[in-house]
C-alpha cells in the first residue's frame, strides 16, 4: 500500500503516477493464508524489491512458520530464488513476463522433448558445487539474524560486479525459478492457489483504505520510526477486525448447525473473515463494555430483517 509522506519527510520518494508533485511511502505487509497479518515495513517510494519480503519473513514473529510466498511480480531476480529455497520457503511470485521467461536445463546434450527449444541456458552444477557450503553459511547467517536482507547486496556484489558466491546463487535460483516457471504454466491449482492469496492480500488492502480515513492516506509523520508505528497500528487494527468477524462468523455457523441447517464444507472455506460492511468507520466511538462481553460471552447474533442483511 502506498501513502503520501509529508515534504520534509526523508524516508520518502517520487512517484508522480501515486503521490503526484508530492512523495511518498510504500507499506509492505504479509498476509497468512489464515487471514492474520504476519508483519510489515516501511520502504521510501515505491521500490519493489523482493528482498524486502525477504526481510519481512526473516523478522516476523508469530508462531507461524510460512512455507509458500505468494507475490506479484515483486522485481524478483534468479538470485532470490535461489536464496529463497536455500532459507526453506518456496518464492512463488505471479510473473507478469511468463511468456518471454528464460528456462535453463542441466544437461546441455539432453533431450528435453518440446522444452529444448526454450531451455536456452545451461546452469552451470559445477559453480554450486564449488560454493555450496559458502551458500549454506550465508542462508545460516540471514536464518539466525547474524546477517540482515539489506546488507545482501553488499556481500554479493564488490564494485556492482557480482562476486563468486553471488554468481553460485545465481545459478541455483535459475534452476529453482525454472521448476517454478514449469509449475506454473502445468499446474491449474498452484496457479489459482496464488490468485487466491494475492486476492485475499487485496481485500485486505481494501478493509485498510477503509479503515485509514482519518489522514486520508496520507502518513503525517515525517520520520521512519513515527511512520512504521503509525502504520503498524494501522495492520493492529485489521487484524483486530479480521479476528473479530472470524469469531462471530463461527458463532453464526454453530447456531445454523444447531437448528438442523445442513452447512457443506466447501461453502466455509470459501467464506472470508475480510468484511467491513457491517463496521461504521464514522462518527463517535464508544469503548465501554456491556456487562455481558465484559464476562467473556460473546453478543447476540442479529436476526437479518432484510435483502441488505444478505
Amino acid at each position: 500500500m502506498r501513502f503520501l509522506a509529508p515534504k520534509t519527510a526523508v524516508h520518502a520518494g517520487p512517484n508522480a503516477r501515486y503521490f503526484g508533485r508530492g512523495r511518498g511511502v510504500t507499506w509492505y505487509n504479509m498476509l497468512s493464508d489464515q487471514y492474520s497479518g504476519l508483519g510489515a515495513m516501511v520502504v521510501p517510494g515505491t521500490l519493489r524489491d523482493s528482498l524486502a519480503i525477504l526481510a519481512l519473513l526473516l523478522d516476523q514473529e508469530t508462531e507461524l512458520d510460512p512455507i509458500q510466498i505468494m507475490t506479484d511480480t515483486a522485481a524478483y531476480s534468479d538470485a532470490v530464488f535461489g536464496l529463497f529455497w536455500l532459507l526453506g520457503y518456496q518464492f512463488c511470485p505471479r510473473l507478469a513476463d511468463i511468456g518471454g521467461a528464460r528456462l535453463w536445463r542441466v544437461d546441455k546434450n539432453a533431450d528435453y522433448g518440446p522444452l529444448g527449444e526454450i531451455a536456452e541456458g545451461k546452469i552451470n552444477t559445477k559453480l554450486i558445487i564449488e560454493n555450496w557450503e559458502d551458500l549454506i553459511r550465508f542462508a545460516g547467517s540471514l536464518k539466525l539474524g547474524h546477517l540482515k536482507a539489506e546488507g545482501i547486496m553488499r556481500i554479493l556484489q564488490v564494485r556492482d560486479r557480482p562476486t563468486t558466491l553471488a554468481k553460485a546463487l545465481m545459478h541455483l535460483g535459475r534452476l529453482i525459478k525454472t521448476l517454478h516457471v514449469l509449475n506454473y504454466i502445468d499446474d491449474v491449482d498452484f496457479r489459482r492457489s496464488i490468485l487466491v492469496q494475492l486476492n485475499r492480500q487485496e481485500f485486505r488492502h481494501r478493509l485498510a483504505r477503509k479503515i485509514y480515513h482519518g489522514d486520508r492516506g496520507e502518513v503525517r509523520n515525517a520520520l521512519r520510526q513515527g511512520q512504521a508505528e503509525q502504520l503498524g497500528a494501522l495492520g493492529l487494527v485489521l487484524n483486530a477486525v479480521t479476528h473479530w468477524n472470524a469469531i462471530y462468523m463461527q458463532e453464526a455457523i454453530t447456531k445454523l448447525s444447531n437448528e438442523g441447517l445442513a452447512i457443506d464444507p466447501s461453502d466455509i472455506s470459501r467464506l472470508s473473515p475480510v468484511l467491513w460492511r457491517h463496521i461504521n468507520f464514522l462518527g463517535r466511538y464508544d469503548i465501554s463494555l456491556p456487562e455481558s462481553v465484559a464476562q467473556g460471552r460473546l453478543r447476540p447474533l442479529r436476526d437479518p430483517t432484510s435483502a441488505w442483511d444478505f
